[in-house]
């Protein structure tokens, strides 16, 4: 008897064991380079450890073509920093401080200066000696500047290393949480970074704003490192067609939400879909991607590593393959009261057509699910979708949850929320499910267009002498358009999802064989609008090139 795709629904929401995936996210935490803090940085020990335990799982689920993607990046190995301090009192300290992506080595214990200067703009080095020396600064990532330009001063002056404070923006769970862990420029910037409560141990003992500290570090950059993202499938029974599950595993600190219940959940999907016995249409692909937080250095852009080299590098043939990637973040923890999930311009009617039927557990999310859009640079779902690949993700960026816990060592199981957690392994399982039985990529043109008509200033069409009213004609043409072969491709889902609720399942093959030239085509138009119309600002927000262009950053 043929199951209807509510039936396959409920036996996969019946199926999921949260209990199994919150047990693997725990396992992750124990392999780590630094031995107090965590860390599974890209192309280290600890991070190609967990890709072989992730290996392994994915062939105890029972995926097929289990394998791993070779890759390039610039590892970091971050084994410990840790700080002596004596105060005017005579007590002795011993701190343990996080780090940025930085080579820097001591010989054992080392005797340093510490300097405090402020939030270390170039005002704040005037008439101080840096040299040689170990510069506290405060730091504010989210309100003031990034830790790069900082760094970067300190380098400049020729300090020996830069030990950054979170004055808030980050980290402000608690006193004793170290700083978020991002970009820091080039290697030999050498940055790391101590709790507010520590620091201020040290800056009560200051004389003349200067202080004596031991000093014991060992963080090695490498460039040019093997590295490897961790795939397994779920064979489709047609030819072409892929639906992409990511996660990254490489993480700062034990990483519990960032992102280990994700790799966790993604593989947890996978064995609810393999226990219900559902054979997809189209090849599952489950990929565990490595180097998200950081693997390029001395750039500006040096995040998503992994994900890039693997669409541009390891499986160019992805692309105009994979009609969507389900990007999973942080899923174990609400953000909010509302759920969102966020997506290119182009999945939006789809997805809001998907959650208009889907029950949001109250106790999850009290407020329900929203679409939110367009995509951010955040994470993986952005070189996803550059390469062509259309992307979404679980909206984990606007809660506070980012700004007290987020790249520290409290992100740890003790934020788990279970109903969360199983709210998106069903949710997401069924988006799985829906993807899967249709015949073309549902992709809605229109949106982009409408979105680029909203960003057009008047004043500068004024100011240039640009024609307005032609531009918002071809505008809105192109709109019509994109609505117009929407509905075609909703037509021709409809007819395919009726073949395979029927039965017909060799029609419903023969139907996909013919979408076939229609799927590479909107794919292909896809990343063509990648190419024409996404732009970074300096602060990587997403617009479109005459925002871009008029941005001062």
């Amino acid at each position: 008897m043929v199951k209807t795709l509510r039936e396959w629904e409920k036996a996969l929401s019946q199926a999921v064991d949260t209990d199994y995936s919150y047990g693997l996210a725990r396992r992750m935490e124990g392999y780590k380079s630094n031995a107090a803090l965590g860390y599974r940085t890209a192309g280290s020990r600890a991070e190609w450890e967990t890709g072989e335990m992730i290996l392994r799982e994915m062939q105890a689920l029972g995926l097929s073509d289990v394998h791993k993607d070779r890759i390039e990046v610039d590892g970091w190995e971050f084994e410990k920093a840790v700080m002596r301090f004596t105060d005017k009192k005579g007590r002795e300290h011993e701190f343990q401080l996080g780090a940025y992506q930085t080579d820097f080595h001591t010989h054992g214990f080392e005797r340093f200066s510490m300097v405090y200067l402020g939030n270390g703009t170039a005002e704040s080095y005037r008439d101080a000696d840096v040299k040689g020396k170990l510069v506290l600064v405060d730091i504010n990532q989210r309100d003031g500047w990034w830790i790069n330009f900082p760094v970067y001063q300190a380098r400049l002056k020729g300090a020996a290393a830069l030990v950054a404070v979170q004055d808030q923006g980050y980290g402000e769970i608690h006193d004793t949480a170290l700083n978020a862990q991002d970009i820091a420029g080039p290697e030999d910037a050498a940055a790391f970074s101590i709790s507010r409560s520590d620091a201020d141990i040290i800056r009560t003992s200051m004389k003349d704003n200067e202080a004596q500290v031991l000093f014991d570090a060992q963080s090695t950059v490498k460039r040019g490192c093997e590295d490897y993202n961790i795939v397994g499938c779920i064979p489709g029974q047609e030819e072409e067609g892929k639906i992409l599950l990511t996660a990254h595993y490489d993480s700062y600190f034990s990483g519990f939400q960032d992102d280990n219940a994700a790799v966790a959940m993604m593989l947890g999907i996978a064995g609810a879909i393999l226990d219900i016995g559902y054979r997809p249409r189209k090849t599952l692909v489950f990929c565990a991607m490595a180097a998200e937080e950081w693997g390029v250095a001395g750039s500006k852009y040096d995040w998503s590593a992994g994900a890039y080299e693997q669409v541009f590098s390891a499986c160019p043939g992805w692309q105009g393959q994979v009609i969507a990637d389900l990007n999973f973040e942080l899923p174990a923890h609400a953000h909010g009261r509302k759920d969102g999930v966020r997506c290119t311009f182009e999945y939006v009617d789809f997805l809001e057509d998907f959650l208009s039927r889907v029950q949001v557990d109250g106790q999850a999310y009290p407020d329900g699910v929203e679409v939110v859009y367009p995509i951010q640079t955040w994470s993986d779902d952005f070189s996803m979708a550059i390469a062509g690949i259309p992307s979404m993700v679980n909206d984990f960026s606007s809660g506070e949850f980012m700004e007290t816990h987020y790249h520290s060592q409290y992100d740890n199981e003790d934020f788990y929320q279970e109903p969360v957690y199983r709210f998106h392994h069903e949710l997401y399982g069924r988006l799985v499910l829906a993807l899967d039985q249709t015949a073309v990529a549902p992709l809605d043109f229109r949106r982009l267009f409408e979105a680029v008509k909203e960003s057009v200033d008047p004043g500068v069409c004024a100011g240039t002498g640009a024609d307005q009213k032609e531009l918002f004609a071809a505008i809105d043409r192109a709109a019509g358009l994109g609505g117009d072969l929407y509905g075609i491709i909703k037509d021709k889902n409809r007819c395919y999802r009726e073949m395979l609720r029927s039965g017909r399942e060799e029609e419903a093959g023969r139907f996909a064989a013919s979408c076939r030239e229609l799927n590479r085509a909107l794919l292909g138009a896809f990343r063509k609008e990648q190419d024409y119309f996404v732009r970074l600002n300096w602060q990587d927000e997403v617009l479109f090139p005459q925002e871009a262009s008029r941005s001062s950053g």
